[in-house]
């Protein structure tokens, strides 16, 4: 079962890099979702995460706290936004207003998640 939680630690850091520059694409979830499996397939790779200036303070965080930096709410309701503007113009209207309340949603429940301390 290693080698599963293993493949899956790295398919997710692969779509948390690949979304760093796909809009629509969440970095931070496939991010943590890496960490977690790693944690039981790959105590290297986790150990790189969690050394890692860039995701390391964040999986820390969410690790001990289930805490989300001010920084990253922030980020990620403007790209929210900025995707639900774009659906809005270019997808069909049905569609477009169920993906925008789902992310309203993930919105909401993210700004209820505490900050880092």
């Amino acid at each position: 079962m290693r080698w599963a939680w293993w493949l899956l630690a790295w398919l997710a850091l692969g779509l948390g890099l690949i979304g760093i520059a796909l809009p629509g694409l969440p970095t931070v979830p496939f991010i943590l979702l890496s960490a977690y499996a790693a944690a039981r397939g790959s105590q290297r790779l986790h150990a790189w995460l969690l050394g890692n200036p860039h995701f390391g303070p964040m999986i820390r965080d969410w690790q001990a706290h289930g805490a989300v930096s001010r920084r990253a709410k922030w980020l990620a309701t403007a790209m929210m936004s900025v995707s639900g503007v774009f659906m809005l113009v270019f997808a069909p209207r049905v569609s477009a207003l169920i993906t925008i309340a789902c992310m309203a949603a993930v919105a909401l429940w993210l700004w209820r998640r505490p900050e880092r301390h």
